[in-house]
């Protein structure tokens, strides 16, 4: 029996795909303007706001495998995190995106459809 997996789920994922690479950006950019001490890590809004886009992630994970959502079908689809990670990072730090990064992110995307088939 082939189960379908709700639009709901997947666009609940690629929401969450964006919380993630934004999570990792708010962790880079906290651990930045963090010193060494616990005290600087547990008051830095910024670690603090990539613990709640993780957060984030998960409650969209339940919420999507709750709708009916395939784990086969969906996790590919959190794999565009790193091409979300990617643009976050070229816009914030200047990372350039070379050609051979373009054809990662289309491997990916190629990837994530050889998955759903």
């Amino acid at each position: 029996m082939t189960t379908t997996t709700p639009l709901a789920s997947i666009i609940m994922f690629v929401v969450a795909s964006f919380f993630g690479a934004l999570g990792q950006y708010l962790y880079k950019s906290g651990a930045d303007a963090a010193n060494s001490g616990l005290l600087s890590y547990l008051t830095n809004t910024r670690l603090m706001a990539g613990i709640a886009c993780y957060v984030t992630v998960m409650v969209l994970f339940v919420a999507a495998f709750k709708r009916g959502g395939s784990m086969a079908a969906l996790y590919p689809i959190y794999a565009t995190t790193f091409i979300w990670g990617a643009g976050i990072s070229h816009l914030a730090f200047g990372t350039e995106i070379r050609p051979v990064n373009i054809i990662g992110m289309a491997a990916i995307m190629g990837g994530m459809y050889l998955m759903g088939l």
